[in-house]
């Protein structure tokens, strides 16, 4: 599993930096750039609530991957060491994104 960090503050699952979520969805099934992905397990938090899951968050996450012309997409799941998913001030999963992306595009 990748290391995620993860700058979306205004997420549900995010604590301190970490995603309490076992598993999360990037999505982007036609993205050709990091902008053109986003984090579709986004939930905005409101107020000072938080995720009612009672794990942990962790460094560690397993992804479900759509961006299928990422160079670190095998078979949807993504094989990068490290992952990060960027959108501080996000209000809605299209306001995230997955800074890792790399297009492996073929011309």
């Amino acid at each position: 599993m990748p290391d995620l960090r993860c700058t979306v503050q205004t997420c549900l699952h995010n604590k301190n930096f970490y995603c309490d979520l076992d598993r999360i969805r990037v999505g982007g099934d036609q993205a050709k750039k990091p902008e053109e992905t986003c984090c579709d397990s986004f939930e905005e938090r409101k107020g000072d609530t938080y995720s009612n899951v009672t794990k942990e968050a962790s460094p560690t996450s397993s992804i479900d991957c759509k961006a299928v012309e990422c160079q670190y997409n095998d078979g949807c799941r993504c094989h990068a060491g490290k992952i990060s998913v960027e959108g501080s001030r996000a209000c809605q999963c299209g306001q995230t994104e997955c800074a890792t992306f790399t297009c492996g595009c073929r011309s």
